[in-house]
């Protein structure tokens, strides 16, 4: 996965902090909504570039860690006032606790049940009594469809553009591809880049034994977003901690 490698200094143009308002705007609102007494320090785990954290840094202090030493290094750039830590979300002990764990599409990155279930063990781990943890998904086994996009901004030296292919090789077992085309340009040269993530699917099902057999007390939601349409059937995934 080279856009978290050689290529995370290109993040920003491939997707923009700006277009994150809404997503840290509903994030907020849950996490608030969720938990027993007040939230000030809020752990990001797969923060990835700061997109989100931009915005909820402005409510929240953020503690942000990811497992990509080039993508922490963007966040840092686009978030000095914050706490930056490299760390793995199934992993990850700092050994203090928080008001609220965040987690994003980072989590599908995880594409095995025991993955899944250790990251949700580690944002337990590290929330106090009525604290909340809130996962993102971007899709369960049955809200995932086949997708193409396309997209990419500019900067005043160089530029991005990229076409996202999403499909599923084997509807048998619990992952699917991005297959990612990037058009890179510097100056007046131009280059392109193939890139293919390997993403984890898992039914609702799952989502919500792993929250339950952790400990925690699972609420789901509809994700009412403004780009997704009425009957996506996406969800917000938020326990909290007894």
């Amino acid at each position: 996965m080279r856009l978290y490698k050689d290529l995370a200094a290109w993040w920003p143009l491939l997707s923009a902090p700006k277009g994150y308002a809404e997503e840290a705007a509903i994030a907020a609102e849950t996490i608030l909504g969720g938990a027993r007494g007040p939230v000030r320090r809020v752990l990001e785990l797969g923060c990835g570039g700061g997109n989100n954290a931009s915005h909820l840094k402005a409510r929240f202090a953020m503690t942000l860690t990811d497992l990509s030493p080039g993508m922490l290094g963007v966040s840092r750039a686009l978030n000095p006032e914050c706490e930056h830590e490299i760390g793995d979300m199934r992993t990850l002990r700092f050994g203090r606790t928080f008001d609220a764990v965040f987690v994003h599409d980072a989590v599908m990155y995880l594409t095995r049940e025991k993955d899944l279930r250790a990251a949700i063990a580690t944002a337990f781990a590290h929330l106090r009594p009525g604290g909340v943890a809130l996962f993102v998904p971007d899709d369960t086994k049955e809200t995932w469809r086949a997708t193409t996009s396309n997209g990419g901004h500019d900067a005043p030296d160089r530029a991005l553009r990229y076409l996202a292919w999403s499909y599923d090789p084997d509807p048998a077992d619990t992952t699917t591809v991005v297959a990612y085309a990037f058009l890179l340009r510097e100056g007046a040269r131009t280059r392109a880049v193939h890139d293919r993530h390997v993403l984890g699917l898992f039914p609702r099902a799952t989502w919500v034994r792993a929250f339950e057999d952790a400990g925690f007390s699972l609420t789901t939601s509809p994700y009412l977003h403004s780009s997704f349409p009425p009957d996506a059937g996406r969800e917000l995934y938020l326990g909290l901690k007894p």
